[in-house]
């Protein structure tokens, strides 16, 4: 487990008024959350290919990120700022859609693959596996030739509720990776129950 402090966090997403809300922007939705709390704004740097704000985080400075080069390309701005401020993708955390859980669910892990992303594979190419991810779950459409569409669609209201709680949660264990390490965050966020499951 990384012992790097988090210096940058990324929202992956699509810009422009045609994607906004759709599943695929979550990682948008979470950006949006934490400028939201902090109280600022993200202003557009074009030498960065992307939306940034220096924000203050448990005492700590952190950079947030919308990358405006579609998800496609997303490593362009994500590299364009780690290596202009200097921060080694062990000090990064990436927040994107995850396909594989259902709404309301969320997990932080550091590592891994693409599975099939193709912002997540873009900035592997740039920066490798080792940063953190943030997955907020959209839920499957249950067919493979359905996923373009239902990602870049809105979800449910059902659905849009239980993804904007498990940003909520996410926002509030930011704090706790920055002062008690990622093994507390990920033990606070993963052990939390969706609000599915507190309906039953």
């Amino acid at each position: 487990m990384s012992g790097t402090p988090l210096r940058l966090v990324v929202g992956l997403g699509n810009p422009g008024p045609t994607y906004a809300r759709t599943r695929h922007n979550a990682g948008f939705a979470f950006i949006d959350e934490l400028a939201r709390r902090l109280r600022v704004g993200l202003r557009a740097e074009s030498r960065h290919q992307g939306e940034l704000a220096r924000v203050r985080v448990a005492e700590q400075e952190l950079w947030l990120l919308k990358p405006m080069t579609y998800m496609n390309l997303s490593g362009a701005a994500v590299h364009s700022v780690a290596a202009f401020y200097k921060i080694p993708p062990e000090a990064v955390l990436v927040a994107h859609d995850e396909l594989d859980f259902p709404p309301g669910v969320v997990r932080l892990k550091q590592g891994g693959g693409a599975g099939g992303h193709n912002g997540l594979r873009d900035i592997m190419a740039r920066l490798g596996e080792s940063f953190w991810r943030l997955r907020i779950g959209i839920g499957h459409p249950g067919d493979r030739g359905e996923v373009l569409n239902y990602v870049l669609g809105r979800p449910t209201a059902a659905d849009a509720g239980m993804i904007d709680e498990a940003l909520q949660s996410a926002a509030d264990v930011l704090p706790v990776m920055l002062t008690e390490g990622p093994q507390k965050a990920m033990n606070q966020l993963h052990s939390r129950a969706p609000a599915a499951d507190r309906a039953d």
